[in-house]
């Protein structure tokens, strides 16, 4: 069971560099990282204006709170990515169940919830910048735009992420399931064949001297000097 729990099946094996790159997982991952980068570096760089008649810079999408969410979900997007590819590069050397199970549970709990994040996050840009009323927003159209965009990629990177992740939790589950099985309220598995048949004794048994046919009563055999 600890040899091939939550999907993976070479527990203490060699890693596998172009195998581990070409996994969907791996592929999602970076990408989502892509995107967290894309968000938060565009926002820092060129999601703020400053206004002539104002002594502060203004967000583009008229809150500097809506900025402030857009960068701390990329950050943190951005961090998360990191920890989860070290920790599937790293999965596979696990060869304790819990522990996979640990991993695989925060995985699913943390796609799941960050899918949702961003989902929030490209509502409340996308809401923002078409009722924007900052003049100077209009130098940094492309940038607000590519930063709505970017963030809705990330809920179906996110999405897909979380399906994966679920997936390994099933597979786990039903591993474990089917490996720990109670023989005792399983009523499929035939009982351990005897040693030997019922016919014959144990190897090495010898036939006792007195189970020959009995000597006829009253013959009388001399004994021999």
């Amino acid at each position: 069971m600890q040899g091939n729990a939550y999907g993976a099946s070479l527990a203490g094996g060699a890693f596998d560099l172009e195998s581990f790159v070409k996994q969907p997982q791996t592929i999602l991952r970076l990408l989502s990282w892509l995107f967290s980068i894309v968000v938060f570096a565009t926002i820092t760089a060129e999601g703020y204006t400053n206004p002539t008649s104002q002594p502060e810079s203004q967000c583009v999408f008229n809150s500097s709170s809506v900025c402030s969410y857009g960068v701390g979900i990329g950050v943190l997007a951005f961090l998360a990515c990191v920890i989860f590819l070290i920790l599937d590069a790293y999965f596979p050397q696990i060869s304790n169940a819990k522990e996979r199970k640990y991993i695989v549970i925060g995985d699913l709990v943390f796609s799941a919830a960050w899918t949702f994040l961003w989902f929030i996050c490209f509502c409340v840009l996308a809401n923002q910048w078409s009722k924007t009323n900052n003049p100077a927003a209009a130098a940094v159209a492309d940038a607000a735009r590519a930063v709505v965009a970017f963030a809705f990629f990330s809920i179906i990177s996110w999405a897909l992420l979380s399906y994966f992740a679920y997936g390994r939790y099933r597979q786990g589950v039903s591993d474990f399931d089917q490996e720990y099985r109670d023989p005792a309220n399983d009523h499929n598995t035939a009982y351990p064949p005897a040693p030997y048949s019922s016919s014959s004794g144990p190897t090495g048994y010898q036939q006792s001297p007195f189970s020959h046919s009995k000597e006829q009563p009253g013959e009388y055999q001399p004994p021999s000097y």
